[in-house]
C-alpha cells in the first residue's frame, strides 16, 4: 500500500482517541479489509524519494501497489508522475492512470475539456500566482474561489464564496499564499450537491446517486463542501452534515446522472474508480463541478457507502478495485 509518508498508520492504535486515529482512517480501513481477505499488506510511505520507492517495490515484489497517494513532495499535482513511474516499472497499481490524473486533477483543464464536449460546467477564470488579479467581465458574482489542483476541499470555507471584486482578490491571494497554487474562480451554482461513483476501466459501473446534506443549516447558509464540512467532526454535528442516497429524484434524472458520469469518465480517460461531483439546480440543470479520480475510500465515506447501498461490501469493493488494476494495461489507453 502506497500512502503519503505522514499518513503511514501506527502499528498499534489501542488506547488512541478517535481524533488521533482520524488522519489515518482510510489507510487503517484499507489495511484491515485487505488483511481480512487474506492479502499480505506492506505499507510504503512516500514523500520525495523515487529511488527508495523503486528499491522497496523491487524488494517486496508486490502483485499490486494499492495507491492511496495524494501527492509527492507535498504537491498535489505530482501524484500522476509517481503512477507513471509504476507503469515504467511494470508494476500493477490500483486507481487511475497517469493521463487521467493529469486531466482531472487540473480543475480548469477539466472544465475546458467538458466545455468542448458540451457538458455543462460553471463559468470560471484562472488566476496564476504573480499575475494581476482581474475578473473577466463575463464572469458574474457570486463566485467560489479555490485551488486549481488541491483536493479534499482544502482551502475552501464559507469565505470562499465572494460577491465583489475586493473579496475575490482577497480570497485569490489567500489561495496563492496559503496553498502556494494557482487559484480558480468559478460561478457559484445554487442547488443540491450530488455525487456519483464510477468503477471500471472499459466496462463501467455507476453507483447510486449520493448527496451531501446539511440538515441543520439555516436557509441563508450556502451549501458548500468546505474543508470543515468534510473533516471537522464537531462542525459536522453542529450543522447535521452527512451524505446519503439522494431522494426525490426523478427516474430520468438518475439515469441522466449515471449516463453523464460514464461519459465524463470516458472523455477524461479515467480508470479504476472515480467520483463525479455535480450541482443539481432547482430548475433541474446538472453542472459538473469536479471529476475526482481515486476519491476517499474509507469504509464510511460516500464512495464506499454508495457501493454498500447496492450490496457491495467494503472488502468486496476493495477487491473489485484490485481486480481492475490487474486487468488494466497502459497500452490499451493509447
Amino acid at each position: 500500500m502506497l500512502c503519503d509518508r505522514a499518513l503511514v498508520p501506527p502499528e498499534d492504535i489501542s488506547g488512541k482517541s478517535d481524533a488521533e486515529i482520524a488522519p489515518y482512517r482510510t489507510e487503517l480501513d484499507v489495511i484491515a479489509a485487505l488483511r481480512d481477505r487474506s492479502h499480505e499488506v506492506e505499507t510504503i510511505g512516500v514523500y520525495d524519494d523515487l529511488g527508495a520507492l523503486r528499491e522497496q517495490l523491487l524488494s517486496h515484489k508486490p502483485h499490486v501497489a494499492f495507491n492511496l497517494l495524494e501527492g509527492f513532495r507535498d504537491y498535489h499535482g505530482f501524484d500522476q508522475h509517481v503512477v507513471s513511474v509504476l507503469e515504467l516499472l511494470d508494476q500493477n497499481y490500483t486507481g487511475c492512470n497517469p493521463r487521467g490524473l493529469t486531466l482531472a486533477r487540473d480543475k480548469a483543464l477539466t472544465k475546458k475539456i467538458m466545455s468542448y464536449h458540451r457538458i455543462r460546467v460553471p463559468a470560471f477564470a484562472v488566476f496564476p500566482k504573480g499575475r494581476k488579479i482581474k475578473r473577466p467581465v463575463r464572469l458574474q458574482f457570486p463566485l467560489l474561489i479555490k485551488s486549481v489542483n488541491v483536493e479534499g476541499s482544502v482551502g475552501i470555507s464559507q469565505a470562499s464564496i465572494v460577491h465583489d471584486d475586493d473579496k475575490m482578490r482577497e480570497r485569490v491571494q489567500y489561495i496563492h499564499e496559503a496553498l502556494g497554487t494557482t487559484a480558480i474562480a468559478e460561478q457559484f451554482i445554487e442547488g443540491r450537491e450530488i455525487y456519483v461513483g464510477v468503477l471500471g476501466n472499459k466496462r463501467l459501473q455507476t453507483l447510486p446517486v449520493w448527496e451531501l446534506v446539511f440538515e441543520n443549516a439555516p436557509p441563508e447558509m450556502p451549501l458548500v463542501a468546505t474543508e470543515q464540512a468534510k473533516w471537522n467532526v464537531n462542525y459536522q454535528k453542529r450543522w447535521g452534515i452527512t451524505t446519503r442516497e439522494a431522494d426525490d429524484l426523478l427516474p430520468q434524472q438518475r439515469n441522466e446522472l449515471s449516463k453523464l458520469s460514464e461519459r465524463i469518465y470516458r472523455v477524461l480517460g479515467l480508470t479504476g474508480y472515480a467520483r463525479m461531483d455535480f450541482r443539481l439546480t432547482p430548475a433541474g440543470e446538472i453542472y459538473l463541478l469536479e471529476a475526482n479520480p481515486n476519491p476517499n475510500i474509507a469504509r464510511d465515506e460516500d464512495f464506499a457507502l454508495s457501493a454498500r447501498a447496492v450490496g457491495i461490501r467494503y472488502g468486496d469493493l476493495l477487491q473489485k478495485i484490485i481486480n481492475l488494476s490487474l486487468r488494466y494495461h497502459p497500452q490499451s489507453m493509447g
